[in-house]
């Protein structure tokens, strides 16, 4: 549904939210909430402390709208106190508008405004929608419609330098079109405030200026009169939007805060409520687009200048537009191998080290907390694929792989040990994470996570993504980890996990339990002796709907899993990852769900094209891949079970049936290691496959 669309429900009279702004909240699933919340927090007076507040502001930002209907926005400046509040329900503001400021010229008596208190060094800011009741040289009165609050999202920190008067130069300039000084501040900026009106109904018209927050490079210029803008989690007031929804036209202004200039336009406002682009911009709602009709450039107009201090905790978990056109332009190349530089490798546990890698041609490509990286290396001459869980969270700008050393001496070790031999500055392949476990931090229902050795890799992702969600969007679901390990020694990632509970708080329980406590303190290394039980769950779960998350080795997993279902937990509420060929035996399917696939030839002749090798298959044999390997030849693999897509093959003949491919092929390709002939169309006839191996 189209957040334009007319409000599902209609709206009363009292709500302090107009129908543009009830439309979205309907449409995002948020009325309920958003009308019980407005009506305790949006009044139409200011209480105490917000009148203390503005009281001790230097500055103030305004939003208006011309005698042709455009909204502006700008700035009223004066040394502290220049704003004064005779009571609750009136503003004076005691100052002139900047120089050369046709703000000077648009207000009278009537006239709608709307204003944000923002300070930015201790990033607090209060809203207020007023009418101006007088206007005396130097001297604007204003009658409060609504105040509320604002959370210090997006605010960078700042704190001001006054100047001598005699310093300044003003002037100013009209704009048409964007020009090189104005696209080099839009480009660099950190902040800006957009204004927007609704007119017409006399008992809801009113104007709004709200403020805007990021990275620098977080608006896009797309030409010299259209930018483009993404839409941060916020409060769910909509009011900007909701005026858009109504009257799509904004104002905006963007401080040149090192040099005292301003950048005012007006246009129009288009939000982009299902834009492809917006998954690949970090921190993204939605996005929206602003089409210059005019604008102007103030210079040396403000009477201080801004000293950066520092960015907001939630700007820092955003991105820029730069950093999305190559998350795109990473997912472009998914399938593709390219090349990763080791940025530095600690050492997490006795046998585990972490391995930061960052991708020498393109930036990280978008990816799922949970799921894995494959990695190509030459171990002893062969080329060898194998799949390691991504520890670090989709909103690092690197991978991280934690890899186990398993010991040379064992085959399934070679790969590990290889990599536990490697050394910052080394280089190999690697391909874009992928697989089908993962964490969804919309999901409203508490987690449980359990692990067990090196399985803790994908919980880590997934807590670490957690967190980050849980600060932008100010919600978080409850966690509770409990982690399996032989010993202190091997327990990976502590220091890392204390830092997480510690920063969600209530929201994360982390249990340690251990087989082998020698050594190890009751209550600061661990919680529970032995293994993950009945009882241990019982003890430390909530009754609740929780979704669980089980990885470790197959016999640890499938004894999770069975625990988990004797304990009433629905089979659809478990996910599990499994390493390597390890699968977990689920209960609610049948011995036909989890059997041969329909329409697998009873025989079939399959010929490898490269290898000028023809053998009969029969599927006693197993897979194409095992077929492979049982004749000798060696074709790539990693995961066996149709995940990862390093053994696809070339089908140049015939038919195949996948029994649970995950991975993406095209209708010429074919997964080796969860594929079998299909049976011949023509009864009687031997089906045959032919494969580019």
């Amino acid at each position: 549904m189209s957040a334009f669309e007319p409000p599902i429900t209609a709206s009363t009279d009292d709500s302090p939210f107009h129908p543009g702004e009830q439309r979205i909240q309907q449409n995002l699933g948020v009325r309920q909430q958003m009308e019980k919340f407005g009506r305790q927090v949006i009044r139409d007076y200011m209480p105490q402390q917000h009148r203390d507040f503005y009281q001790n502001l230097p500055y103030i930002f305004v939003g208006y709208v011309d005698q042709q209907g455009w909204p502006w926005a700008s700035m009223l400046c004066g040394n502290p106190g220049f704003i004064q509040t005779p009571d609750e329900r009136k503003l004076t503001i005691n100052t002139l508008p900047l120089t050369d400021d046709i703000l000077a010229q648009e207000l009278k008596p009537g006239s709608r405004v709307g204003l944000v208190g923002v300070e930015l060094h201790t990033r607090r800011r209060n809203r207020l929608s007023a009418t101006v009741e007088q206007l005396q040289h130097q001297m604007i009165r204003l009658n409060v419609d609504q105040a509320f609050g604002n959370c210090p999202q997006y605010i960078q920190g700042r704190r001001i330098e006054w100047l001598d008067s005699q310093q300044l130069t003003p002037d100013r300039e009209s704009l048409n079109k964007l020009d090189d000084q104005a696209i080099n501040l839009i480009e660099k900026t950190d902040t800006f405030f957009v204004s927007s009106y609704l007119a017409g109904d006399e008992a809801r018209q009113g104007v709004d200026i709200s403020h805007r927050g990021g990275k620098p490079g977080f608006i896009r210029v797309d030409n010299a009169a259209e930018l483009t803008i993404p839409d941060y989690a916020g409060n769910y007031h909509f009011n900007t939007f909701g005026n858009f929804a109504l009257n799509p036209k904004a104002g905006l202004l963007i401080p040149d805060f090192e040099q005292g200039d301003l950048l005012m336009l007006t246009g129009e406002a288009e939000v982009l409520w299902d834009s492809d682009e917006t998954r690949f911009f970090a921190g993204a709602e939605r996005l929206w687009k602003f089409r210059l009709h005019r604008g102007y450039r103030l210079s040396q107009v403000l009477p201080f200048r801004f000293i950066f201090e520092d960015y907001s905790p939630n700007t820092l978990i955003t991105g820029s537009w730069p950093e999305a056109q190559a998350k795109q332009q990473s997912a472009t190349l998914k399938e593709q191998w390219h090349q990763a530089q080791i940025e530095r490798i600690e050492q997490e546990s006795e046998r585990v080290k972490s391995f930061y890698l960052r991708p020498l041609q393109h930036s990280v490509a978008p990816f799922k907390a949970g799921q894995y990286l494959t990695v190509k290396l030459l171990v002893n001459g062969k080329l060898k694929i194998r799949n390691y869980t991504v520890s670090s969270a989709p909103e690092d700008d690197w991978y991280r792989i934690s890899v186990k050393r398993e010991g040379s001496a064992k085959t399934a070790g070679e790969v590990s040990s290889a990599l536990h031999r490697l050394e910052e500055g080394d280089i190999f392949d690697i391909r874009a994470p992928a697989g089908q476990f993962y964490f969804d931090t919309a999901d409203k229902r508490p987690a449980l996570l359990l692990a067990a050795g090196i399985g803790i890799t994908p919980m880590i992702s997934m807590l670490r993504h957690a967190l980050n969600e849980g600060l932008r969007t100010r919600r978080m679901r409850n966690i509770v980890l409990i982690v399996s390990a032989k010993n202190k020694q091997q327990c990976s990632f502590v220091h890392e996990l204390e830092q997480l509970q510690q920063a969600a708080g209530q929201q994360l329980a982390v249990y340690w339990v251990l087989s082998d406590t020698s050594g190890a303190i009751a209550g600061k290394d661990y919680q529970h002796g032995g293994r993950i039980n009945r009882r241990l769950l019982q003890s430390v779960l909530a009754l609740d709907n929780y979704q669980s998350f089980i990885c470790g080795p197959s016999a640890f997993m499938q004894d999770m899993y069975d625990l988990l279902r004797s304990l009433g937990v629905n089979d659809d509420h478990i996910e599990a990852e499994a390493f390597g060929p390890a699968s977990l035996q689920r209960d609610n399917k049948s011995d036909a769900e989890i059997g041969q696939p329909d329409n697998v030839a009873e025989q079939a002749i399959v010929e490898f094209s490269q290898s000028q090798v023809i053998q009969n298959w029969t599927p006693d044999t197993g897979t194409l891949l095992d077929f492979a390997e049982a004749h000798g030849l060696q074709p790539e693999f990693s995961c066996r079970s149709g995940r990862c897509g390093a053994c696809k093959t070339m089908l140049l003949k015939g038919e195949v049936v996948h029994q649970g491919a995950e991975a993406s092929i095209a209708d010429d390709e074919v997964l080796l290691c969860c594929a079998r002939p299909r049976s011949a169309p023509e009864t009687g006839k031997l089906a045959e496959i032919k494969l580019a191996l």
